[in-house]
């Protein structure tokens, strides 16, 4: 008996002290240096469940609200705010923006540096037609290893010159991560200075050029994950969603779906 207890005791003890080396130290809900930026680092993701029904993410809407962060709207609200990622201009842009119009529905085009300096007449009209232009970096880098808060900003304020020179206007304080890369630190650097930032609860894969999806396979994602509050992502690239664009709003419309502007999506009260 004594020789049995004896043993237990030593294996709860080195279990114990075990559990105690795996605990990082030094790691605050915050991270502030590169180590634990990059441990603290992480890929936006979403699993989805029943058709209809808004997905979970791997940060909850009330976690993300400390940081004036958001990846959907009021899941009791059938609206949708509509949102396109712009890393270049691949001839699509313009179809949209028609189609957009067509529909009178507001849209969010997150863009890079790149698309400014190549496609400054596509980012005026935007502007004019009442879309909101939002900051999507000026390089498009993996933002969750940029540990130093200055380096961050520049990066963002670059984008907000070269907005600033083609629109002569001031760049609407919206920001989305590329790649949704991202950290908590990130997320408070946007929140400083003063952004929101905008992930999504609805995207597919449509940004490949030489695998665009068919019409089939696209509408049967857009129309059957679609959910009240959903903001969703699409690639202003992708030929598909050019060609679908207008048969997807009416299909939306037809389902109770109103369009919203991510304005109000971020209005407090």
């Amino acid at each position: 008996m004594y020789l049995t207890i004896r043993k237990r005791t030593v294996l709860v003890v080195f279990a114990c002290l075990f559990a105690l080396c795996l605990i990082p130290t030094g790691v605050s809900k915050l991270a502030s240096t590169p180590e634990t930026v990059s441990a603290s680092a992480t890929d936006w993701g979403l699993s989805f469940g029943k058709d209809g029904q808004a997905p979970v993410a791997n940060a909850s809407r009330e976690h993300l609200e400390q940081f004036d962060a958001y990846y959907m709207g009021n899941p009791d609200e059938k609206k949708i705010y509509l949102t396109f990622d712009a890393g270049y201009e691949n001839g699509y842009t313009e179809q949209i923006l028609d189609v957009l119009k067509q529909h009178k529905v507001p849209a969010a085009f997150f863009l890079v540096g790149n698309y400014l300096e190549t496609a400054p007449d596509l980012v005026k009209r935007m502007v004019e037609e009442g879309h909101i232009v939002g900051n999507h970096t000026y390089s498009h880098p993996d933002m969750s290893k940029i540990a130093d808060a200055r380096a961050f900003e520049q990066e963002i304020e670059k984008l907000e010159q070269g907005y600033r020179t083609v629109t002569g206007c001031e760049l609407p304080r919206f920001y989305r991560p590329p790649q949704g890369k991202f950290s908590e630190e990130n997320l408070k650097c946007a929140k400083d200075l003063g952004y929101k930032t905008v992930f999504w609860s609805l995207a597919y894969v449509d940004w490949y050029n030489d695998k665009q999806p068919t019409r089939e396979e696209a509408m049967e994602k857009l129309t059957s994950r679609i959910h009240p509050g959903a903001i969703v992502l699409l690639h202003s690239t992708s030929k598909t969603n050019a060609e679908i664009l207008d048969e997807l709003l009416t299909e939306w419309r037809e389902m109770g779906y109103a369009f919203a502007s991510l304005d109000e999506l971020t209005k407090k009260g």
